[in-house]
């Protein structure tokens, strides 16, 4: 039987087909080449991972303690008594798979991750639209209000609903990166067309998606990407959780 996961919420992302990628990036490839990708009808948690959700699988003796080395991680939220209800972080990639199989759940593809974070494939800059990345809409590094918008951490999940999905995705941008099932590709050029993780060939590094709260506007964009060595943990990374529908 499934676990009871404290708080989870499940939304459903009718499938479709989208233009993945951008030339909003830098002078980089990274982004591109814009190409279209279907995505089968999947599931995504509402929130990130919290750290109540985290607790609950390290009670279970399923997961491990999402510790840095001394002198790092200044802002983990683990251990932290008021940070139940912020997206756990500090976690490696491993951490991130280890919670998402006790929790009946994978990881998203980078593919299924972008779909969500432009309300379905729309080509918007952020998950919103085109207006700009503000403290009002994320959880960010905003220009005159400093790091997690004068907080310097994390927020709680959906603190800023006004920057949610049209499906009601709260934090696709800023907050915490969210690690994704894929290795990490300088391009898309062989990228998958069908919506599932990019796994072959292998790489060094898995990708992250959506920029954190010590980014500025232009590191959350939905078509962002970014790519961290999976054993590695930062204050800045975290996870939300996917689910196929048969």
């Amino acid at each position: 039987c499934m676990p009871t996961v404290p708080g989870i919420e499940w939304v459903r992302i009718e499938g479709g087909s989208f233009y993945m990628g951008s030339d909003d990036g830098d002078s980089s490839d990274h982004e591109k080449p814009i190409h279209e990708v279907t995505v089968p009808t999947f599931k995504m948690t509402k929130t990130e991972v919290t750290v109540d959700q985290y607790v609950a699988c390290y009670v279970a003796g399923i997961c491990t303690a999402p510790v840095m080395p001394p002198g790092t991680g200044s802002q983990c939220n683990w251990n932290k008594s008021d940070r139940g209800s912020h997206p756990i972080n500090c976690v490696d990639w491993d951490q991130a798979q280890a919670f998402a199989s006790w929790a009946g759940a994978r990881l998203p593809s980078e593919a299924e991750w972008e779909y969500a974070a432009r309300s379905g494939g729309r080509d918007w800059k952020y998950p919103w639209g085109d207006v700009a990345a503000t403290c009002e809409r994320a959880v960010m590094d905003e220009s005159g209000k400093g790091e997690g918008c004068g907080r310097g951490s994390t927020w709680p999940v959906c603190s800023k609903p006004s920057g949610n999905t049209t499906h009601g995705l709260c934090d696709m941008a800023g907050n915490v990166w969210e690690w994704v099932q894929d290795w990490y590709h300088d391009s898309y050029d062989g990228a998958p067309t069908d919506g599932s993780a990019w796994e072959t060939p292998t790489g060094s590094t898995r990708v992250n998606r959506g920029g954190s709260w010590c980014f500025s506007a232009r590191f959350v964009r939905a078509a962002i990407r970014g790519d961290v060595d999976p054993r590695i943990r930062y204050d800045t990374l975290g996870f939300r959780l996917a689910r196929s529908v048969r």
